[in-house]
């Protein structure tokens, strides 16, 4: 009877065996796309790659750099371009991100588009400016428990151009049983007259892939790699007062801003609601109570939803919405600039569109 089990185990384990070479082989011959050529902008740019990668990683291989903020999860739906041949069929994980208009036009999304045969497509011009860096990590800071501010300074190209509120794609190296290079966005904290480095603050995400690398792995002094810039968040400035709102590290956008429109002595009341739960979540208030008192045209409004017993906190209690319900009384003459989660941002939303805001008056990036 053992000896009949023992041959029953090892047929099984030889047949096994077989289909996994099977596999393996089937995939080797049906995945070798061979050569294929990408024709961006009617010839403007043209490319040779092996198929079978994704477009957004095809293109990123050849230093053309989409924006993805969830790095080719298919949850942003910001890498999108249009594809005039040889984009086959539109995937399911695709079709939540894209309006009938969009489908229409061929418009795709590069992370979920695979390379399998020439393609021609289009892209705005303004991509082609976005470059990759080189950094060295100058500075790292504790902000908060779970928040940690990084300086990068750059070193090739040694400078960046950017918008207030733009963001760049942070890229992390293999560690642990993470294997191979993951990016994601990360709006930058300093003002685009300091050109020279790049500033972030990253919250320890749990599971997070690139912030668990950030917080566990990086120190001061190692090489890191950026692109960038990125982004639609940026000051339209067609209103004089401006509401921005942030929870978390989405401090980093609007306080690029807030330094910027300081520097420039733009002609803008600025009001900032800072959000957070217990006083352990905030960090910058002295920076920001110090911009406050030296400029009259800058009100910074810190809040927390849950003060803890012993925060001795006197400021304004309770959820950032609540907060901002109670002090902007209306959208006349006024833009939101909004940073934070899904969650937060979609809660602040309401509120301002009930308070008559358009989709023309809000602005953000949705990092998800």
């Amino acid at each position: 009877m053992w000896t009949s089990v023992l041959l029953t185990t090892l047929s099984m384990s030889g047949i096994s065996v077989a289909l996994a070479v099977v596999i393996l082989v089937a995939e080797r011959f049906l995945n070798d796309y061979g050569t294929v050529k990408v024709d961006i902008n009617g010839g403007a740019k043209t490319l040779e790659a092996q198929g079978g990668a994704s477009l957004l990683s095809t293109l990123a291989s050849h230093q053309v750099f989409l924006p993805s903020a969830c790095g080719g999860k298919a949850t942003c739906g910001l890498c999108k371009v249009k594809v005039l041949e040889g984009g086959g069929t539109l995937l399911p994980t695709e079709e939540p991100y894209l309006t009938p208009a969009e489908r229409a036009a061929g418009m795709r999304l590069a992370c979920q588009l695979k390379v399998k045969r020439d393609l021609k497509i289009e892209v705005p011009e303004a991509l082609f400016s976005i470059q990759e860096f080189k950094t060295r990590i100058e500075r790292i800071d504790d902000l908060t428990y779970d928040i940690k501010g990084y300086r990068f300074a750059l070193l090739d190209p040694p400078a960046i151009s950017f918008k207030a509120g733009q963001y760049v794609q942070l890229y992390s190296e293999p560690y642990g049983q993470v294997k191979e290079c993951v990016f994601r966005a990360y709006s930058m904290a300093q003002p685009p007259s300091d050109e020279k480095a790049v500033e972030l603050y990253l919250r320890l995400v749990p599971d997070g892939v690139v912030t668990t690398w950030a917080h566990t792995r990086l120190k001061v002094g190692d090489p890191v790699r950026l692109s960038g810039p990125y982004g639609e968040f940026y000051l339209r400035g067609n209103c004089k007062d401006l509401v921005l709102i942030a929870g978390g590290s989405g401090l980093a956008p609007i306080r690029s801003l807030v330094y910027d429109i300081v520097e420039k002595g733009l002609p803008y009341t600025m009001t900032f609601f800072f959000g957070a739960v217990s006083k352990r979540d905030l960090y910058a208030l002295d920076e920001f109570h110090g911009i406050a008192a030296k400029h009259p045209n800058f009100r910074f409004v810190p809040a927390l939803s849950k003060p803890a017993p012993d925060d001795g906190w006197t400021g304004e209690v309770g959820l950032i919405t609540e907060v901002v319900d109670r002090h902007v009384p209306d959208a006349v003459d006024r833009e939101a600039y909004l940073c934070g989660s899904p969650g937060m941002l979609n809660a602040c939303i309401n509120v301002l569109t009930k308070k008559g805001f358009g989709n023309d008056r809000i602005f953000f990036d949705k990092f998800a």
